[in-house]
């Protein structure tokens, strides 16, 4: 077996972690947001207590959040399963590690507010056909951000995408070392920053459209 196929499963596994925290908030909290804004408009109750309306937002966000982490830790202990000795994940950047899980899955949390309060119930069929689709093909789930490099406009378009941010910084925090180097990825600053940026902006948005959403 080449050193290329020995080291896929170690450059694959971040990416396929990133993507299992994405999905895991999205549905979260956009399924409770299309259940608390449906007809029986659950979300009232909340709306009732003496708390801000962007206060109940980042409360959905946060817990969301916390779904998010349980679904990317699940991974972890299915990829240790199902790859055996292919296992491989460092274990000298733990907290690198949590922090960009948990960032990613405040910022995918953020940016499901957005989309749970601007879909309606009939509409959830495009959560799967276009958000899920143009985020994984687009995110440096299968391939690293360096292997792209002969092709600038897609990696140029990658870095759009949160979840590339999210791919490359667990990438950095997971790949064992070769022969006492680092492998290729995104600078960590870099990562930190967008990711920092994409929630700050999802979240800002979210707040506006949910706010718009429940007093209408």
């Amino acid at each position: 077996m080449c050193i290329r196929d020995r080291t896929y499963p170690a450059s694959l596994l971040p990416g396929v972690i990133a993507f299992s925290i994405f999905q895991g908030s999205i549905l979260a909290i956009t399924l409770s947001l299309i259940l608390d804004l449906g007809a029986i408009r659950e979300i009232d109750d909340r709306l009732l207590a003496p708390l801000p309306v962007s206060l109940v937002a980042i409360e959905k966000v946060f817990f969301s959040a916390i779904r998010a982490m349980l679904a990317g830790a699940l991974t972890f202990l299915l990829a240790y399963w199902i790859l055996g000795s292919g296992y491989q994940v460092r274990g000298d950047e733990l907290l690198p590690l949590i922090g960009i899980m948990f960032l990613y899955a405040l910022s995918s949390s953020a940016l499901g507010l957005i989309i749970g309060a601007a879909l309606s119930a009939d509409k959830i069929y495009l959560l799967f056909t276009l958000v899920f689709s143009a985020t994984l093909y687009t995110g440096c789930v299968y391939f690293s951000w360096s292997s792209i490099s002969s092709i600038k406009v897609l990696q140029i378009i990658t870095l759009f995408n949160p979840l590339t941010y999210a791919s490359e910084g667990l990438r950095y925090a997971m790949m064992p070392l070769t022969n006492g180097h680092a492998s290729a990825t995104l600078p960590i600053g870099w990562v930190v920053l967008g990711l920092s940026v994409s929630f700050f902006i999802f979240l800002l948005i979210g707040i506006q459209t949910f706010h718009k959403r429940v007093i209408s």
